[in-house]
């Protein structure tokens, strides 16, 4: 009998010690406010915003300990509009922003596998705006901030300042570089291949990252600018107390298109923010584009000032304003080209709804809100 109360007593012991190696975190941030923005086709907006400075997202996340420094690890990530609660933004996916699962040690790295945020969205780090709204997706037209499918992720431990980050999505086809789509009439529009690695190197005031990406059509070309194309990144930040530099550059390449649509750009940035108080920063800086075969070019002056009324909680107020030259017609917002297929063929109705503003003309705006996390 008291053989068996000690082999009870070892097992629940055991099995105490085992949840407690196990954990599951619940998070999440909660972005709301007003946006005005004018230069719009049909003239100006006044509106209710979510996820203007950042996107309003829920997840979870967890590890469990397998010994030996291992770690088995997950996360599920959503994003939502957080004015009518649409998940996803209508498109039928509860995971939106992340869905993956893998392995962790502090020798070995990190290696996950399933849905992930492009490794493009490295820039996030680099980006004086932090990637709101408004920011180095503009310009780009949303080239930096897609999500992949299919995809297999490794970070890498920091090793004397240096870490490497890498990134393979497959297609999932027969046609190794493109979609299980290709040969259709979507194929075009669905995307093939993608892969992407990074080598950063940090130290106590300095970090830069050098970036290359490349993300593939339905068919395994380069045929989009915007959207199925290479993408060259060099970036840098500089802190010297409470004041901090960033700035990047950015080449696009697209050697597939068809269209006589535009395959090379340019792309910089550089921004400056002071930290007043622990409470209060102010954040001041500009983009700009060059885009060949009369694609134009466009600059984005913005500003931000945010005001922390707790660790997880504060308001932010952002103005900016886009100047086109006279073939260009970019938006404030990361807005697809209007004779993307985001827009459906010859779809006039579609065009006239975008928020790109008339070639030649400029556009302005502001958003205010509130952030807080969980």
């Amino acid at each position: 009998m008291m053989k068996k109360t000690l082999l009870a007593a070892a097992l629940l012991g055991a099995a105490v010690t085992a949840q407690a190696q196990s954990s599951v975190t619940l998070y999440g941030r909660l972005d709301a406010g007003l946006e005005y923005v004018n230069g719009l086709k049909a003239g100006h907006r006044f509106e209710a915003e979510s996820g203007d400075w950042g996107t309003s997202l829920f997840g979870m996340k967890g590890a469990e300990d397998l010994g030996g420094g291992t770690q088995a690890i997950f996360k599920l990530e959503s994003g939502f509009a957080l004015q009518d609660g649409q998940v996803g933004g209508g498109n039928g996916n509860l995971f939106t922003r992340y869905a993956l699962v893998g392995l962790t040690n502090p020798v070995y790295g990190t290696f996950q596998v399933g849905r992930s945020l492009f490794i493009s969205n490295g820039v996030w780090d680099f980006d004086p705006f932090v990637q709101e709204n408004w920011s180095s997706a503009s310009l780009v037209r949303g080239r930096n901030w897609p999500q992949v499918s299919n995809s297999f992720n490794y970070q890498s431990p920091s090793i004397a300042g240096f870490d490497f980050n890498g990134q393979y999505a497959l297609g999932n086809s027969t046609n190794f570089n493109g979609n299980a789509n290709a040969g259709t009439a979507s194929a075009i529009s669905s995307t093939g291949r993608a892969a992407g690695a990074a080598v950063t190197y940090n130290a106590s005031f300095l970090e830069v990252r050098g970036m290359y990406d490349e993300i593939r059509d339905g068919n395994g070309q380069f045929s989009n600018l915007f959207a199925y194309s290479r993408e060259y990144t060099a970036a840098a930040n500089l802190t010297f107390g409470p004041v901090k530099i960033q700035g990047a550059y950015q080449h696009l390449n697209a050697n597939a298109v068809t269209d006589g649509g535009p395959t090379s750009a340019d792309h910089e940035w550089l921004g400056v923010t002071y930290q007043f108080t622990p409470a209060a920063a102010l954040t001041a800086g500009g983009y700009h584009i060059n885009v060949n075969k009369g694609g134009g070019n466009a600059t984005l002056y913005e500003m931000t000032g945010t005001y922390n009324l707790s660790k997880r909680t504060f308001l932010y107020l952002t103005g900016a304003t886009v100047r086109n030259s006279s073939t260009a017609n970019f938006s404030l917002f990361a807005e697809a080209p209007d004779n993307s297929a985001a827009f459906g063929t010859n779809n006039a109705q579609s065009v006239a709804n975008s928020q790109n503003p008339l070639p030649g003309h400029s556009q302005s705006g502001f958003f205010t809100g509130i952030d807080h996390s969980f």
